[in-house]
């Protein structure tokens, strides 16, 4: 990405995409599309999204008939702020024995410690093979957990989930969950409206929780039934009422068995998770944008007590209401810098240690 020229003193995010051979196009530029976007109140970009390979400057191959050309080398993983890698298809020994190649651990010897560091689908297998991961929750696409957890038995694996937020490593399934775990990134760092608004540039669901299930049993309802998409649309209109569960079967015209059941297969949680879902979104919208109070927000976003949007909050953020808005609502006089992250649900583990500068032997 080209950087534009910024004033003395500004210095965004820098993110930079480890590009190995046999990467797919189509993750490589998820990074690129979702951080490329956001701009603070004086149009200066919050993040700076560079590429570099585990090689000096030159062609890097894909799964496509076609490579690309990347300018940088891996002197750059050490000026990164965030580290994302992408998923590959030639890992080779990452992958099928768990150790890092020579020119990998090399590349990966750069990274700072305490450096923020993501994957994509099939870049777990990297992280892992660094050791980075060691005693930690993590995912992958779901047709490579059980590779995953056989190679690397002291990392936690979780089939099911979108993405895993572990504080300073994070990791993702496949393809467009990529784009999930990016967005919730943006949304950590600089609050639901910047993430709301490079979702709707990008044409993409502003929000998927990362404990929502991988594979859903039925994403494509059959046309010759009814789904719950009606019914979801009613609710999304009333998040300030009390919504009881028969009240949104009947806008299926479904028992309340069947519409639980429909809901779950084809949202892939149940109807009162996806309710405090959208009401947890609602609440941060209306934290960042207004100055309700938090009993105004608490009603508005159907929590009812001020308590409850607390005990909420807590409980998926790990910040109070008061915290949240605090971190992410600027007021009029503040000159635009970026604000700062709210700290993850859970405490950050200690700054991660380099990884071996040269690769187990198998």
């Amino acid at each position: 990405m080209r950087s534009d020229p910024q004033p003395p003193g500004f210095r965004p995010h820098r993110v930079v995409v480890l590009a190995l051979d046999g990467l797919l196009p189509f993750e490589l530029g998820i990074p690129h599309r979702i951080f490329g976007r956001p701009k603070d109140t004086e149009g200066r970009h919050l993040y700076e999204v560079l590429t570099c390979s585990v090689r000096p400057p030159g062609p890097v191959v894909t799964d496509a008939d076609f490579e690309i050309m990347v300018g940088h080398g891996p002197e750059l993983l050490a000026t990164a702020d965030t580290v994302i890698v992408p998923a590959s298809y030639e890992l080779g020994p990452v992958f099928e024995e768990g150790v890092l190649t020579e020119e990998l651990a090399a590349a990966l010897a750069h990274v700072r410690p305490g450096t923020r560091l993501a994957s994509i689908c099939t870049g777990v297998f990297v992280l892992a093979a660094a050791g980075y991961l060691d005693g930690r929750r993590a995912t992958t696409h779901w047709a490579e957990t059980e590779q995953l957890q056989r190679l690397f038995p002291r990392i936690d694996v979780d089939p099911d989930v979108l993405f895993i937020d572990d504080g300073d490593v994070l990791t993702s399934a496949g393809v467009a969950a990529g784009i999930d775990l990016c967005l919730h990134m943006v949304r950590r760092d600089h609050g639901t409206a910047v993430a709301n608004e490079i979702a709707r540039r990008t044409v993409v669901p502003p929000h998927r929780d990362g404990g929502q299930a991988q594979y859903i049993h039925r994403p494509v309802p059959d046309p010759q039934q009814s789904t719950t998409t009606r019914a979801r649309a009613w609710a999304l209109g009333r998040l300030h009422e009390p919504l009881q569960l028969r009240d949104m079967a009947a806008q299926e015209s479904m028992s309340v068995r069947t519409f639980t059941r429909r809901f779950r297969e084809e949202a892939g949680v149940s109807p009162g998770q996806w309710l405090t879902r959208q009401r947890v979104e609602r609440a941060r919208h209306l934290l960042e944008s207004t100055a309700l109070s938090m009993d105004h927000v608490a009603r508005d976003a159907g929590f009812g007590t001020a308590q409850s949007l607390r005990q909420h909050l807590q409980s998926v953020l790990g910040v109070t209401p008061t915290a949240y808005r605090r971190t992410f609502r600027r007021s009029e006089r503040e000159s635009g810098e970026p604000a700062r992250p709210i700290p993850p649900a859970r405490p950050s583990p200690p700054a991660l240690p380099r990884p071996p500068a040269q690769p187990a032997q198998p």
